[in-house]
């Protein structure tokens, strides 16, 4: 058994069992991926791939269980390889960020700011996606983190660290007479259409939980996942906007008026995904407490169990 073995079992699998693709990705021929997989399967005495005839149409209960095996080692190589480097090369690096639309634009540019005077040889990725999405690609190593309210606890290989709680404002043109409500309430918000988030995101589900706790049945007319399309048609009159309160300022949404609704929606929290025993070098700490000032790096290293 060797680590190109691993290696090539990885590749095959990312690649939805497709040799030749795999073989183009690692830059090798297709015979001897599938001569090395053959090979580690008369060591291990298994059979790790289910056959028809030369393609392989799926992945044995054995197999899966080398398959989170394997994976697994090469992630420790990985981080080997990564405290060579990081001693080696400590100004300079990268770090991949993924998350949704409402972090990126709302929640992050302060952060970024801060982080890139601080470490200028570091080169920032931002991926921006839905909760699972994001998720999926700490799993698989294309991100180094996670930032997001929902969707990361479904994944056990992500470590999720809380990081602050956040709630929804209503937005509306001037004039409107929801705007004097006092108090405020469900029911006066459900007489209007309602322009809010995809059931996806950005704490959509506490809207939801709020509404139906009260009996009410909210008309949704359009959802969206970025809180800049919601302010556009709330402007064109299409209804009033239920967004996170962070995605309003008053400097720029100039034909917009904001009421506040904590008191009537549960909070929802931004937390941090973390691939479970990654090896995080030290400006990745630094974003994470820029981010969120209690996560100092004692306290991720509580989390991840390091």
């Amino acid at each position: 058994m060797n680590l190109q073995q691993l290696k090539y079992l990885r590749e095959v699998v990312r690649c939805g069992l497709n040799i030749s693709t795999a073989a183009n990705v690692l830059h090798t021929a297709q015979p001897g991926i599938s001569n090395q997989i053959r090979q580690l399967e008369d060591e291990l005495n298994i059979q790790i791939f289910e056959r028809n005839g030369k393609r392989l149409v799926g992945i044995t209960q054995p197999g899966r269980a080398v398959l989170a095996m394997a994976e697994r080692v090469l992630r420790e190589i990985e981080n080997i390889k990564q405290v060579g480097y990081e001693f080696t090369h400590d100004a300079s690096g990268s770090l991949s960020i993924a998350t949704t639309h409402t972090q990126a634009r709302y929640a992050l540019p302060p952060v970024i700011k801060t982080f890139t005077e601080q470490y200028p040889n570091i080169r920032l990725h931002i991926h921006q996606g839905n909760p699972t999405q994001i998720a999926q690609m700490v799993v698989s190593g294309a991100a180094d983190l996670a930032i997001a309210t929902e969707g990361m606890d479904e994944f056990e290989d992500i470590v999720v660290l809380p990081c602050y709680q956040w709630n929804h404002c209503l937005v509306a043109p001037p004039g409107l007479p929801i705007l004097r409500e006092e108090p405020l309430t469900l029911e006066a918000i459900a007489a209007y259409p309602i322009v809010t988030y995809e059931l996806a995101f950005a704490g959509r589900m506490r809207i939801n939980d709020a509404f139906s706790e009260a009996g009410l049945r909210p008309n949704v007319v359009l959802a969206a996942i970025d809180a800049d399309v919601i302010k556009t048609y709330v402007e064109l009159g299409l209804g009033v906007g239920l967004i996170a309160s962070m995605a309003f300022d008053e400097k720029r949404d100039t034909e917009l008026r904001m009421r506040d609704v904590s008191h009537l929606f549960a909070p929802s929290t931004t937390r941090i995904g973390l691939r479970r025993a990654a090896h995080l070098r030290g400006f990745t700490y630094a974003f994470i407490e820029m981010f969120a000032s209690q996560l100092d790096r004692r306290a991720v290293d509580e989390a991840m169990g390091s």
